[in-house]
């Protein structure tokens, strides 16, 4: 069960990270980022109303709060490191995140077998190729690999804090909520700043109309990301974090899989052995 929801978390977030890829193409990154939490959390706050799930109220959510916190905050840092460096040295070195919950399972106590651990080291190896990494004639700001670093460090913290900030599948709703208002607030309060600065929060052309337009996709893109860091959760509840971990960091794959099937976008000889290499560190890593 734990491997299962862990690669449904990887596909989830695979697919919102292809979406929003493809919306960053049209609209403002941040207006992407905070439409999309926003549609999120109008949808979970319903759940949230028709469950009851208020009750779960506790100290526990402040983890939820922390991870809406640091997820916003990493998100920023990424997309700041995008622009700033190549997506093939930026997106490999993000998914280095995996690091934080699975250096925190090991510490907590977790032994995972031999084989789990070769499991472990091929995936992650594979994530990182599936990127495409441009191992030469690149040039890279510093800065732009500062903040991809940041960045990986804030998505593996997000993993560890959603995981610990539910114990039920309700609270787990509430937990979800939480972390998306805190999104929202922070997203929304850098969205500001960033008009105020002469930033753009609506497209050059087409304007608002553009962003109603593309309403469908943008709940899309916040809904599968909300329902990933659900599935995390839950996997990481139900087995080891170091295999949990591992197997939902596994969405760098699945992004460049959905660029190939919908995009028509060639895979580079390196990516394509990536995602073998992923392949053979799942099937290693739900060895028992």
């Amino acid at each position: 069960m734990t491997a299962l929801l862990a690669l449904a978390t990887s596909l989830l977030w695979g697919l919102a990270d292809f979406g929003g890829g493809l919306l960053t193409r049209r609209i403002p990154a941040l207006t992407v980022v905070v439409a999309s939490q926003v549609l999120a959390t109008v949808v979970l706050a319903c759940v949230v109303l028709a469950t009851g799930a208020w009750d779960e109220a506790g100290p526990r959510l402040g983890y939820a709060v922390a991870a809406g916190v640091v997820g916003t905050a990493a998100m920023l840092c990424f997309y700041q490191a995008l622009a700033l460096g190549p997506m093939g040295v930026v997106s490999p070195l993000g998914s280095l995140g995996v690091a934080v919950p699975v250096g925190i399972g090991l510490m907590l106590g977790e032994r995972p077998g031999l084989l789990q651990f070769a499991g472990i080291a091929v995936a992650v190896l594979g994530v990182i190729l599936a990127g495409g990494p441009e191992l030469r004639g690149t040039s890279v700001r510093r800065q732009a690999i500062t903040l991809t670093l940041l960045a990986a460090v804030g998505f593996g913290a997000v993993m560890a804090l959603i995981a610990e900030a539910a114990t039920s599948i309700s609270g787990l709703f509430l937990a979800l909520l939480v972390q998306r208002l805190t999104n929202v607030t922070v997203g929304g309060t850098a969205l500001y700043v960033s008009v105020r600065r002469g930033g753009r929060a609506l497209p050059e052309e087409g304007g608002a109309s553009v962003v109603l337009s593309s309403l469908p996709a943008l709940a899309f893109v916040g809904l599968a990301d909300v329902a990933a860091n659900g599935t995390y959760s839950l996997a990481a509840n139900s087995g080891p974090v170091t295999v949990a971990a591992v197997l939902a960091s596994l969405y760098p794959v699945v992004t460049v899989l959905a660029a190939f099937v919908f995009l028509q976008e060639r895979l580079k000889g390196i990516q394509a052995a990536g995602a073998g290499l992923a392949l053979v560190g799942t099937i290693l890593l739900a060895t028992r």
